[in-house]
């Protein structure tokens, strides 16, 4: 049997549910690996009392029960009694419940030996366990019972003991020298003995070795993909603009303070690639109040003095506003015309040396012939075709993309790989310091009275709730159900509601006001996250704060600490979980010591979720906090495309390699 061989020997309905998770062929299949292992070996005591983690137990099912509530609605019960002792009324017994699933009745019932796995709640003094995965016990198969057992995703129409069975019976028949991958990175390591040991290995260390072997394989071919992309990238002709420097100068002299360092050195970089003949393809990653907008008008200076147009696209009608009310105070001075193209507004756009906008900037509405400077701001909110509409608008145009979201350094490697990175880490200066504290359960009454003291020197202050409104399914506070609250506590100033669910130009009104400090008070939800920027509003409260992320914390802190005074940002917790979270905030205002922070406390699968890489689902994220690894993978794929640039002698990876390229990551 070879890898490459379709899985004809299978049932129609088995083959249908492994095409429906992209698996189709033997090899495939060997790279359907286990999501996770039970050691059946030995299993967990039944418990005493509930939380905690995740158990695999094995249970005699001594009872079950159907209950219904309605016509479609139920759950089916079954309890477990622990091997060997235990009884219903004591210790040593357990339920498990299975909601809308009337089918689980026909696979468990009484007298069966059963596997299962979850977390134990309890429920009016019982020990349940809700949707836990089982398996029957069935006896004489050393695969299932009695070592290190593979548990795989889910498979339509395949359970768990076929899917082993299948394993086992491939890694036996199938033929090494079909296994070959796109490049062996490791030939010390056969490959087809990595398949056996992370499939069915002798003890759950011996995974890892494993994983990492195919980790490596992974990585490796995503640095194939962003290199030769950075290549085939390289070999268009661009335009050269920028040696003309007349309104940079003046920019630079009218401005009453100096850029940072970063900037200055951020703004080179843009220059000597302006300059040149290739295309510029930059990534500005900049914490927020850095001044990354600063580098970007400046860049747009130069090719307006080239006789080109410049375009920036923004992901909110709020952000886009923003920006062209600081690039009109700026340059209409200069006498350089800045255009707006919003859903809701058109300023100025016929014949605009420089065009700011949304997405509309991607449609019929936007006029534009000599386009040749593209920015996008918050470029992880676009998607990859949106902003590929808008570089094609221009002729091989230099693009410029810039992000707030801090990003670990081998996550820039790894996603942002065939990108020029220029980094801002340092803040302008006039900006007050951010003092961060946790709360616990925080009386609302000292809150309030410290709110108050702020609001009596001028200040305005966020508040900011996790949910827009009430839930029945998750218990935090709400926009819109603590709004009339701080109005009355707050009687004295004027409070606002701001959320995602509001109309565009109702949320435009309402920013507006805070903006002129005609409201002093906005309570919010994470709409205020991107670009809003008020330099007055020096407070800032997170309630239910162990429900973000730590990069949407930093963003949400970023909107305080823009303007001179002294600012504070205090999230409150429940207490009951994410505190030493919340502590990495209160630590430090580095975003980049957040961001390491929060990748290895989240993992790189979620925090990768906030990233638009367009590289496709990864099965080895958990890898992507090994600095080691990463650069391995970039220095074997550089040695790769140094020897063989256009990969004639490796047809497999340039396969790879072309298919990754039609994926445009700026």
């Amino acid at each position: 049997m070879r890898a490459q061989e379709s899985l004809d020997f299978l049932k129609e309905k088995e083959r249908e549910g492994l095409a429906k998770v992209g698996v189709r062929t033997v090899g495939e299949l060997l790279q359907l690996f286990p999501k996770r292992y039970e050691d059946r070996r030995q299993f967990d005591a039944f418990p005493a009392q509930a939380g905690g983690d995740a158990l695999c137990l094995r249970g005699i099912v001594i009872d079950s029960v159907q209950k219904r509530f309605g016509a479609k609605k139920g759950y089916y019960e079954v309890v477990l009694e622990e091997p060997g002792g235990g009884n219903v009324f004591g210790g040593g017994s357990l339920s498990c419940r299975w909601f809308n699933m009337p089918f689980v009745s026909k696979m468990v019932a009484v007298g069966h030996e059963v596997i299962v796995y979850g977390r134990v709640k309890d429920v009016g003094g019982r020990m349940v366990m809700e949707h836990p995965e089982f398996e029957i016990v069935e006896g004489g198969d050393s695969l299932h019972v009695d070592r290190v057992v593979p548990i795989y995703r889910g498979v339509s129409g395949l359970p768990q003991r076929k899917i082993r069975e299948l394993m086992a019976r491939l890694l036996e028949e199938v033929e090494p020298d079909s296994l070959m991958a796109s490049y062996d990175v490791d030939g010390s390591y056969p490959r087809l003995e990595a398949f056996r040991e992370i499939h069915f290995p002798d003890a759950i260390e011996q995974t890892e070795a494993a994983r990492r072997r195919f980790a490596l394989e992974e990585f490796f071919e995503m640095q194939v993909k962003v290199l030769w992309r950075r290549m085939r990238h390289d070999e268009q002709e661009g335009r050269s603009q920028g040696r003309k420097t007349t309104l940079l100068k003046e920019f630079y002299h009218s401005l009453p303070f100096d850029l940072t360092d970063a900037q200055k050195r951020s703004v080179k970089e843009v220059i000597d690639d302006m300059r040149s003949e290739r295309a510029m393809n930059r990534l500005l990653q900049g914490d927020v109040g850095s001044g990354k907008t600063f580098v970007a008008l400046c860049a747009m200076l130069m090719a307006v003095d080239s006789g080109n147009q410049a375009a920036l696209m923004a992901p909110t009608q709020i952000l886009a506003e923003q920006h062209w009310l600081t690039f009109c105070k700026w340059l209409e001075p200069l006498g350089v015309k800045v255009g707006l193209l919003t859903g809701a507004r058109d300023e100025e756009t016929e014949n605009a040396d420089i065009l700011i906008g949304t997405h509309a900037l991607i449609f019929d509405r936007a006029e534009f012939d000599r386009l040749s400077l593209v920015v996008i701001d918050e470029q992880h909110k676009f998607g990859v075709l949106q902003r590929g509409r808008l570089i094609q608008q221009g002729i091989a145009p230099d693009v410029l993309v810039m992000t707030a979201t801090p990003i670990p350094r081998t996550l820039t490697l790894t996603i942002y790989g065939d990108l020029d990175v220029s980094v801002l880490d340092e803040r302008p200066a006039g900006r007050g310091k951010i003092v961060t504290g946790v709360r616990v359960k925080p009386k609302v009454s000292e809150v309030t009275k410290f709110l108050k003291g702020e609001l009596e020197t001028g200040r305005q202050i966020y508040l900011v709730f996790p949910l827009v409104e009430e839930s029945d399914s998750v218990k935090a506070l709400s926009a819109v159900g603590e709004f009339p609250k701080w109005q009355k506590r707050l009687k004295d100033w004027e409070v606002e509601l701001l959320h995602g669910k509001m109309a565009p130009e109702e949320k435009d009104a309402v920013m507006a006001r805070f903006r002129a400090n005609e409201t002093q008070v906005l309570v919010a939800t994470t709409v205020i996250e991107v670009g809003v920027d008020v330099p007055n509003a020096n407070v800032m409260v997170i309630w239910n704060a162990e429900r973000f992320g730590l990069a949407q914390l930093h963003q949400l802190r970023g909107r305080i600490g823009r303007g001179e005074h002294k600012s504070y940002c205090i999230l409150s917790s429940d207490g009951k979980n994410g505190v030493e979270k919340l502590e990495v905030m209160a630590e430090t205002n580095d975003g980049f010591k957040i961001a390491e922070a929060d990748l290895i406390l989240r993992g790189p699968g979620e925090v990768l979720g906030t990233i638009q890489s367009g590289l496709g689902e990864l099965r080895f994220a958990e890898f992507l906090a090994d600095v080691d690894m990463v650069r391995e993978a970039r220095r074997l794929a550089d040695d790769v495309l140094k020897n063989d640039p256009l990969l004639e002698g490796h047809p497999l990876l340039r396969k790879i390699a072309e298919e990754g390229s039609a994926v445009m990551v700026a």
